[in-house]
Protein backbone atom coordinates (compact mmCIF):
# COMPACT_ATOMS: atom_id res chain seq x y z
CA UNK A 1 0.00 0.00 0.00
CA UNK A 2 2.61 2.50 0.56
CA UNK A 3 5.00 1.04 -2.00
CA UNK A 4 2.20 0.73 -4.80
CA UNK A 5 0.16 3.90 -3.48
CA UNK A 6 -1.47 4.82 -6.25
CA UNK A 7 -5.06 3.37 -6.11
CA UNK A 8 -7.88 2.51 -7.62
CA UNK A 9 -10.30 4.18 -5.09
CA UNK A 10 -13.90 2.36 -5.58
CA UNK A 11 -17.64 3.46 -4.69
CA UNK A 12 -21.21 2.65 -5.33
CA UNK A 13 -24.24 5.18 -5.28
CA UNK A 14 -27.77 4.73 -6.53
CA UNK A 15 -26.67 1.55 -8.30
CA UNK A 16 -23.71 3.02 -10.14
CA UNK A 17 -20.29 2.18 -9.64
CA UNK A 18 -17.36 4.46 -9.60
CA UNK A 19 -13.92 4.84 -9.78
CA UNK A 20 -11.17 7.30 -9.54
CA UNK A 21 -7.21 6.58 -9.96
CA UNK A 22 -5.90 8.43 -6.97
CA UNK A 23 -2.17 8.83 -4.55
CA UNK A 24 -3.25 7.52 -1.33
CA UNK A 25 -1.42 7.36 2.02
CA UNK A 26 -1.31 4.90 4.63
CA UNK A 27 -1.44 5.97 8.46
CA UNK A 28 -0.51 3.10 10.01
CA UNK A 29 -0.86 4.01 13.78
CA UNK A 30 -4.46 5.14 13.21
CA UNK A 31 -6.80 2.49 14.38
CA UNK A 32 -6.30 -1.54 13.75
CA UNK A 33 -5.77 -1.40 10.05
CA UNK A 34 -4.60 2.41 9.41
CA UNK A 35 -6.40 4.77 7.39
CA UNK A 36 -6.00 6.37 3.71
CA UNK A 37 -5.48 10.10 3.17
CA UNK A 38 -6.07 11.80 0.33
CA UNK A 39 -7.75 14.61 -2.62
CA UNK A 40 -9.42 14.80 -5.33
CA UNK A 41 -10.51 17.36 -7.69
CA UNK A 42 -13.30 19.52 -6.76
CA UNK A 43 -15.03 18.73 -10.59
CA UNK A 44 -14.73 14.82 -9.74
CA UNK A 45 -18.26 14.03 -8.58
CA UNK A 46 -17.60 10.84 -6.85
CA UNK A 47 -16.48 12.91 -3.46
CA UNK A 48 -19.96 13.96 -2.81
CA UNK A 49 -21.62 10.49 -3.94
CA UNK A 50 -19.56 8.87 -1.70
CA UNK A 51 -19.41 10.89 1.54
CA UNK A 52 -20.38 9.02 4.41
CA UNK A 53 -20.26 5.23 2.74
CA UNK A 54 -18.22 1.70 2.04
CA UNK A 55 -15.60 2.22 -0.34
CA UNK A 56 -12.84 -0.03 -1.75
CA UNK A 57 -9.61 1.07 -2.65
CA UNK A 58 -7.44 -1.35 -4.73
CA UNK A 59 -3.43 -1.42 -4.67
CA UNK A 60 -2.29 -3.09 -7.48
CA UNK A 61 1.41 -4.55 -7.02
CA UNK A 62 3.61 -6.28 -9.19
CA UNK A 63 1.93 -7.81 -12.05
CA UNK A 64 3.73 -10.57 -14.92
CA UNK A 65 2.53 -12.48 -17.82
CA UNK A 66 3.46 -16.05 -17.38
CA UNK A 67 4.26 -17.95 -20.44
CA UNK A 68 3.86 -21.33 -20.61
CA UNK A 69 6.84 -22.16 -22.30
CA UNK A 70 8.51 -21.20 -19.17
CA UNK A 71 7.49 -24.39 -17.45
CA UNK A 72 8.79 -26.54 -19.95
CA UNK A 73 5.85 -28.79 -19.88
CA UNK A 74 3.18 -29.87 -22.26
CA UNK A 75 0.16 -29.45 -19.46
CA UNK A 76 0.15 -25.50 -18.97
CA UNK A 77 -1.55 -22.36 -20.03
CA UNK A 78 -0.60 -19.29 -20.01
CA UNK A 79 -1.29 -17.02 -16.65
CA UNK A 80 -0.78 -14.00 -14.84
CA UNK A 81 0.75 -13.99 -11.18
CA UNK A 82 0.53 -10.54 -9.45
CA UNK A 83 0.26 -9.03 -5.95
CA UNK A 84 -2.41 -6.80 -4.42
CA UNK A 85 -4.12 -4.98 -1.37
CA UNK A 86 -7.65 -4.14 -1.50
CA UNK A 87 -8.34 -1.96 1.68
CA UNK A 88 -12.01 -1.26 3.20
CA UNK A 89 -13.80 1.45 4.79
CA UNK A 90 -16.24 4.64 4.90
CA UNK A 91 -15.13 7.94 3.25
CA UNK A 92 -15.04 10.95 5.36
CA UNK A 93 -14.59 14.34 4.17
CA UNK A 94 -11.77 16.37 5.03
CA UNK A 95 -13.66 19.91 5.92
CA UNK A 96 -11.52 22.37 7.24
CA UNK A 97 -8.78 23.94 5.62
CA UNK A 98 -5.47 23.45 7.52
CA UNK A 99 -6.29 19.55 7.70
CA UNK A 100 -6.70 19.88 3.71
CA UNK A 101 -3.27 21.80 3.79
CA UNK A 102 -1.46 19.79 5.58
CA UNK A 103 -2.89 16.43 3.92
CA UNK A 104 -1.53 18.21 0.17
CA UNK A 105 1.88 18.86 1.88
CA UNK A 106 2.08 15.50 3.36
CA UNK A 107 1.59 13.91 -0.46
CA UNK A 108 3.70 16.65 -1.40
CA UNK A 109 6.47 15.72 0.61
CA UNK A 110 6.10 11.58 0.24
CA UNK A 111 6.10 12.16 -3.38
CA UNK A 112 9.07 14.80 -3.49
CA UNK A 113 11.58 13.01 -0.81
CA UNK A 114 13.30 11.17 -3.64
CA UNK A 115 13.79 13.74 -6.39
CA UNK A 116 17.37 15.42 -6.30
CA UNK A 117 16.25 18.69 -5.62
CA UNK A 118 12.59 18.57 -3.68
CA UNK A 119 10.13 21.05 -4.64
CA UNK A 120 7.89 22.12 -1.22
CA UNK A 121 4.86 23.88 -1.03
CA UNK A 122 6.64 26.83 0.55
CA UNK A 123 8.19 27.71 -2.82
CA UNK A 124 4.50 28.59 -4.25
CA UNK A 125 2.54 32.10 -2.88
CA UNK A 126 0.52 31.65 -0.07
CA UNK A 127 -2.40 33.63 -1.64
CA UNK A 128 -1.95 30.94 -4.69
CA UNK A 129 -2.30 28.32 -2.92
CA UNK A 130 -5.45 29.31 -1.24
CA UNK A 131 -6.38 29.83 -4.26
CA UNK A 132 -5.70 26.25 -5.42
CA UNK A 133 -7.01 24.63 -2.55
CA UNK A 134 -10.79 25.49 -3.45
CA UNK A 135 -10.39 22.84 -6.67
CA UNK A 136 -9.27 20.16 -4.30
CA UNK A 137 -11.55 18.19 -1.33
CA UNK A 138 -9.74 16.10 0.87
CA UNK A 139 -10.82 12.54 2.21
CA UNK A 140 -10.13 9.55 4.89
CA UNK A 141 -10.55 6.50 5.44
CA UNK A 142 -10.60 4.22 8.19
CA UNK A 143 -9.74 1.14 7.34
CA UNK A 144 -12.10 -2.04 8.65
CA UNK A 145 -10.75 -4.74 6.55
CA UNK A 146 -7.73 -5.90 4.25
CA UNK A 147 -7.77 -8.44 2.06
CA UNK A 148 -4.52 -9.16 0.24
CA UNK A 149 -5.07 -10.84 -3.11
CA UNK A 150 -1.75 -12.93 -5.07
CA UNK A 151 -0.84 -15.67 -7.87
CA UNK A 152 2.26 -16.60 -7.94
CA UNK A 153 1.69 -20.42 -9.54
CA UNK A 154 2.06 -21.50 -5.45
CA UNK A 155 -0.94 -24.20 -6.95
CA UNK A 156 2.71 -25.37 -9.29
CA UNK A 157 5.71 -27.11 -8.29
CA UNK A 158 8.41 -25.95 -6.98
CA UNK A 159 10.64 -26.78 -9.74
CA UNK A 160 8.29 -25.21 -12.47
CA UNK A 161 8.08 -21.76 -9.58
CA UNK A 162 11.96 -22.26 -10.02
CA UNK A 163 11.88 -21.95 -13.88
CA UNK A 164 9.49 -19.51 -13.96
CA UNK A 165 11.14 -16.87 -11.16
CA UNK A 166 14.66 -17.33 -14.02
CA UNK A 167 12.57 -16.60 -16.88
CA UNK A 168 10.66 -13.43 -14.94
CA UNK A 169 13.96 -12.45 -13.69
CA UNK A 170 15.86 -12.78 -17.06
CA UNK A 171 13.26 -10.29 -18.89
CA UNK A 172 14.81 -6.50 -17.83
CA UNK A 173 11.31 -5.34 -16.91
CA UNK A 174 10.96 -4.16 -13.02
CA UNK A 175 7.20 -6.16 -12.55
CA UNK A 176 8.91 -9.18 -14.02
CA UNK A 177 11.65 -9.05 -11.25
CA UNK A 178 9.34 -7.64 -8.44
CA UNK A 179 7.14 -10.50 -9.08
CA UNK A 180 10.16 -12.99 -9.31
CA UNK A 181 11.17 -11.71 -5.79
CA UNK A 182 7.78 -12.19 -4.15
CA UNK A 183 7.56 -16.08 -5.64
CA UNK A 184 11.13 -16.58 -4.07
CA UNK A 185 10.10 -15.64 -1.01
CA UNK A 186 7.24 -17.78 -1.48
CA UNK A 187 9.15 -20.82 -2.33
CA UNK A 188 12.06 -20.21 0.62
CA UNK A 189 9.24 -19.76 3.12
CA UNK A 190 7.96 -22.94 2.25
CA UNK A 191 11.45 -24.65 2.47
CA UNK A 192 11.56 -23.42 5.75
Amino acid sequence: MEHYSFATLCSSANGELEASHLPLLLDRDFAPHGRLVGHMARPNGQWKRAAGSRVMAVFSGPHAYISPTWYESNETVPTWNYAAVHAYGVLRLIEDEPRLREVVRRTVDVYERSMPRPWSMDAVPPQYLDKLLLGIVGFEIEIDRIEGKWKLNQNHPVERREKVIRALGATGRPDDAAVADLMREQVDSESM
